[in-house]
């Protein structure tokens, strides 16, 4: 976990500079597709992924090493083959595993927030789920195993073969000629995030475009159909937290309102998007019929409140930058807390962004956590004794009653509009 905390520490900020980069473009071009709530919201949403890996908040199903032991053939112990073996097998394993969360209700919980954006930018390649608390990985990695590919390869690889998926997520860059017959493209990843019928479910590839073309997903992107993006139920909020849980809470909520036994247990193995028939009449629920008329998610808010947002998110991002930085200083206890006080935070301030008083629910656990922080044995006295226990008591208390003010402030505009109609 500390090899995974460091190479965060600069993955992060990379990023960051990379979105930089694109926003700075689009507005220099004037092709502009970031607005500040979806991009908040990404970026929140790859904090929430990272407190939860560091945190290794995780049921490993099945564990790698014992799929290894258990039926290894070879063993590849070092060289190039090695890795690029390994490397390749990681790519073909993500195909699989992406496609089987593109097709089975319960695993498209785990990566609908990753297609939550009704933007496409480098922003929203850092939606990463936090509903994947089930490992089941080393399935798929069955090759690999038979190959005697060691534990350490994976881990170090893995990392890799995700932040490689990172640059394609652009409107700015159009086909790159033999490239597309071999690499995932940003014009073929624009297809996958595409809510366009003829768009939906295709080029599931990661690194590798190969698989998409062997096994008859891949589709190119055509001039005739623009993309248009996010998911055909609409998430219509900006908290990543609620949008990691929403298609969860839906199967959860079709399951107990059916009547029928079977299909209380079926619903979460059916194909992405069944619901019972008896349920669908009863409890209907919002799906993009046209997508060209359909108008994207937006709140409006006043300076204020995207002053506050703004700064909340500044102040998350350094907490969570001083996690990292000290990961092998804290304890577990003190690693544990720090990252619910950063979940916490980050379901406040994106609550606001929805006008939502699920803030205030928020920040009061916060604050009642960021007080309690003084008398949890084991941190008391590091914390107390601290220079900054002062400036974090009065930052929480501060930012406590900046919340209450602001849904206050909310509540009577939405009165005043209300009696002056």
């Amino acid at each position: 976990m500390e090899y995974y905390a460091q190479a965060l520490l600069i993955a992060i900020p990379a990023f960051f500079v990379l979105v930089a980069i694109e926003l700075a473009y689009g507005y220099r071009v004037k092709k502009m597709n970031y607005n500040l709530f979806d991009t908040l919201s990404s970026l929140s949403s790859g904090m929430t992924n990272v407190i939860k890996d560091s945190l290794g908040l995780a049921f490993v199903l099945i564990s790698y090493p014992f799929v290894k032991e258990q039926i290894m053939l070879v063993e590849l112990n070092s060289g190039p083959l090695l890795w690029i073996a390994a490397f390749v097998i990681i790519d073909f394993a993500g195909y699989w595993n992406h496609r089987l969360s593109h097709h089975v209700n319960i695993f498209w919980n785990q990566h609908v927030i990753h297609h939550s954006s009704e933007e496409f930018n480098l922003a929203c390649a850092l939606r990463q789920s936090i509903s994947n608390v089930v490992g089941y990985g080393a399935v798929l990695l069955i090759p690999a195993a038979l190959l005697g590919v060691p534990q350490s390869v994976i881990n170090v690889l893995g990392p890799l073969h995700l932040f490689g998926q990172f640059w394609y997520h652009t409107q700015h860059i159009g086909k790159l000629g033999w490239l597309e017959y071999v690499f995932v493209t940003p014009s073929q990843h624009r297809v996958h995030h595409a809510i366009n019928e003829e768009y939906i479910d295709k080029n599931l590839g990661q690194i590798f475009c190969v698989w998409d073309r062997m096994f008859g997903t891949f589709q190119e992107e055509l001039d005739e159909v623009p993309p248009r993006y996010g998911v055909l139920k609409p998430a219509k909020t900006w908290n990543p937290i609620l949008i990691n849980f929403q298609h969860f809470w839906g199967l959860l909520t079709d399951a107990w309102h059916t009547r029928s036994i079977w299909d209380k247990f079926r619903i979460w193995f059916m194909p992405t998007g069944w619901r019972p028939a008896d349920v669908i009449p009863k409890y209907p629920r919002e799906v993009i019929s046209d997508v060209y008329a359909y108008q994207k998610y937006k709140s409006e808010v006043s300076n204020h409140i995207k002053y506050v947002v703004i700064g909340q998110f500044a102040i998350n991002t350094i907490l969570l930058f001083l996690l990292l930085a000290n990961w092998t200083t804290f304890n577990s206890v003190t690693q544990f807390i720090i990252g619910v006080l950063l979940f916490l935070g980050i379901g406040s301030y994106s609550s606001l962004m929805d006008k939502n008083p699920l803030a205030m629910l928020f920040e009061t656990l916060r604050l009642i956590l960021g007080i309690s922080i003084f008398f949890i044995e084991g941190l008391v006295w590091p914390v107390f004794m601290n220079s900054m226990a002062l400036v974090w008591l009065v930052y929480i208390l501060a930012s406590w009653s900046l919340t209450f003010y602001t849904l206050q402030d909310m509540l009577k505009s939405k009165a005043s509009l209300t009696s002056s109609t």
